[in-house]
């Protein structure tokens, strides 16, 4: 492993915040699984994504603009290269969300973790005037009909795709330019994204309230299950469709040039741009066709949403029916639906669109490497303020690049503590990846997570840790994943249910498997390392729980 005793930090990480002390891992996994790459990091992330995130914040009230720095805002944090989301400024918008408290979210981000500090209450973060912006957004969330400006994003995002020049013409100065274009977009877009994120708490949390007060809580996640147009189900749906073709007739080649031209810019870790993806490694997408090849035709995505839609239509109907003599909760009911469904679909179309444009800066340095004799991962070592100096003589940084990059490896070995409060262990105290001593589970434990899509599912699990390589996954067994981005999801298509290690209400993870009718669990502590392969589990997406029912 790399001496981190003469650095302990690395290049791209940030000063800790005194004013907003506590950063987590909780959620940030399922966005930046890995350490993400300095050109990630400098040219995507920190004037775009990061900068959309802290317009977001101050947009919808949780701060105002002189409490978070200007270049470095305290949304978000990055150590070790991992990224962190700010749990103090999470509290804060608990502390001033109308209806809410600081509570209330630490249930959301961290549950019973044991080593998250206690929130302790400042006088500043008493704010009748942010207060009463957060409950202007919410109202917003609350009767919006539609949100056209995702719809305005997805035209751009997809403008950016159809409008790709021949890169392999551009010399290293055009693909910069190309590369730096995106970042106003990344910003605007992300800022969409993570409004329409925080509007899919409001009216679930709404529906829960009146689930509960009818004596039947079990409702509130059927209310929202199978809603249809949700983006990121889609590749899902075209893959189930391309494994009933012959891989090698000429429907199937079609059909499959067509897949990468729409969805080439999904795949694992897709959000930094050193990552291969759909278009850049296609074999990452037929091995998930493949995967999905011996599950028979009654097990189709489509089949599946439907028999849930009917579900949840049928427990719409007998919402209406209880509160027919209750107007005005029937009418708070159903613009709580309806927020519900518009908001869960917009998260996932948000995250798509600037999925798409990300992706562009990816196909530039990728086309820059190329033309420079570096690899991918090489190029994506250098930083933005590098950029100038590479292009007038990349021979210069071939030394630089070269360490950089095995200094960067060594960080995927490191586990990012889960908690950072105040200040950050240097490097070379962090704990090495495969160090866990998660005890494996008994027969008949109960393990218990997050609610995630509804449903009982009793089956054998099978533990997968890289959507790469998915073939060991039979049709019908419980996928046991670590994570779930847009490389997972396809693989929960053959599955009989789904359990996951990290994840929240709103994570891709259950947005996806609630519009492919699949019993989902997620926020399960180390269930890849607890539940063994062959074990015979029960999945009960509605109560949030595991039960071992027999081991291998």
């Amino acid at each position: 492993m790399t001496d981190f005793r003469i650095s302990d930090r690395w290049i791209t990480d940030w000063q800790t915040s005194d004013r907003f002390p506590v950063y987590t891992r909780a959620n940030a996994g399922e966005v930046l699984p890995d350490p993400c790459s300095p050109l990630g990091w400098t040219v995507c992330w920190e004037p775009g994504v990061v900068l959309g995130w802290r317009d977001s914040q101050i947009g919808a009230g949780t701060c105002d603009e002189h409490e978070v720095d200007l270049v470095r805002p305290e949304v978000v944090g990055s150590f070790g290269g991992y990224l962190y989301i700010n749990g103090s400024m999470a509290r804060l918008f608990g502390a001033r969300g109308p209806g809410l408290s600081p509570e209330m979210i630490d249930a959301v981000y961290f549950g019973a973790h044991p080593d998250v500090p206690p929130y302790v209450a400042e006088p500043w973060h008493d704010s009748p005037s942010n207060t009463a912006k957060l409950g202007e957004w919410m109202v917003g969330v609350m009767t919006a009909d539609s949100l056209p400006h995702l719809m305005a994003d997805q035209a751009e995002s997809k403008a950016a795709r159809a409008s790709r020049p021949d890169l392999s013409a551009l010399d290293e100065t055009a693909l910069i330019a190309r590369m730096r274009s995106f970042i106003p977009a990344m910003r605007r877009m992300f800022t969409h994204h993570l409004d329409t994120t925080g509007g899919t708490s409001i009216g679930p949390g709404a529906l829960g309230g009146i689930a509960a007060a009818l004596g039947d809580p079990s409702l509130a996640l059927t209310l929202i299950t199978s809603i249809g147009d949700v983006d990121s189900a889609a590749p899902s749906n075209a893959m189930w469709k391309l494994s009933r073709l012959p891989a090698d007739s000429a429907e199937y080649k079609a059909g499959f040039a067509a897949f990468i031209d729409e969805f080439g810019s999904r795949g694992p870790n897709e959000w930094d741009i050193r990552s291969d993806v759909w278009e850049t490694k296609p074999a990452l997408a037929t091995s998930l066709i493949d995967a999905m090849r011996a599950a028979p035709d009654s097990e189709s995505p489509e089949i599946r949403n439907e028999r849930n839609a009917a579900t949840r239509r049928a427990a719409e109907a007998k919402v209406r029916e209880a509160l027919a003599g209750q107007p005005e909760v029937l009418g708070q009911f159903e613009m709580a639906l309806r927020s519900s469904h518009l908001f869960l679909a917009g998260r996932e179309r948000a995250k798509t669109n600037i999925i798409k444009v990300l992706h562009e800066v990816r196909m530039a340095a990728f086309a820059m490497a190329a033309r420079t004799g570096y690899t991918n991962s090489q190029i994506c070592m250098l930083l933005n303020d590098e950029l100038d100096a590479f292009a007038n003589d990349p021979d210069e940084f071939r030394a630089r690049l070269a360490q950089r990059e095995r200094q960067y490896l060594e960080l995927f070995q490191l586990e990012p503590p889960f908690i950072v409060h105040r200040s950050v262990p240097p490097l070379s105290e962090w704990s090495r990846k495969g160090e866990s001593r998660a005890a494996v589970v008994t027969k008949g434990e109960v393990l218990t997570g997050m609610s995630g899509a509804p449903g009982t599912y009793t089956g054998k699990a099978r533990v997968i840790l890289d959507p790469a390589d998915p073939l060991a996954l039979e049709p019908g067994e419980v996928l046991i994943a670590p994570l779930t981005d847009p490389a997972w999801t396809p693989l929960f298509v053959p599955a009989g249910a789904v359990v996951v290690n990290v994840g929240a209400l709103v994570s891709h993870a259950i947005i996806v498997s609630r519009e492919l009718g699949i019993p989902c669990v997620v926020s399960v502590t180390d269930a890849t390392e607890r539940i063994p392969d062959g074990a015979i589990i029960t999945v009960d997406g509605t109560t949030g729980t595991v039960t071992v029912v027999s081991l291998p």
